[in-house]
């Protein structure tokens, strides 16, 4: 999985803070399929996009919709930003893996990064 998200992280375009991340997301569609997604910054900060919305954005495109895991690439252990860790929990409580290049990781639930969240059971049907 290191590996997938490395991949990505090679297509960041980060000119401003060089803050390269790589996010692989793996589905459950019939059967395991990894979506990349990479940092895409602007020079208006808040238009860019971190990795975990982009790979995220980029499987719903494809017509997936429930995942078993995502895994973010960095030089050291980031935790996802709360714009990221709110997009995932539309998705479901995944494990979050923070991984290094060095293939060393910290594992998260979403509940754990974002507790008491909001999510679509508060919505009156």
């Amino acid at each position: 999985m290191a590996h997938e998200s490395h991949k990505a992280k090679e297509f960041s375009y980060c000119p401003y803070s060089q803050l390269r991340m790589g996010s692989a997301l793996l589905t459950e569609f019939f059967v395991f399929v990894f979506l990349l997604g990479c940092s895409v910054e602007n020079t208006c900060f808040s238009l860019g996009l971190c990795a975990e919305r982009t790979a995220i954005n980029k499987a719903v495109s494809e017509g997936y919709q429930k995942f078993k895991a995502i895994f973010d690439l960095e030089d050291r252990v980031i935790a996802p930003c709360g714009a990221c860790r709110q997009v995932m929990r539309e998705f479901g409580d995944m494990p979050v893996f923070m991984t290094k290049v060095d293939g060393s990781y910290t594992m998260m639930t979403l509940e754990e990064l974002l507790p008491l969240s909001w999510g679509t059971e508060y919505l009156k049907k």
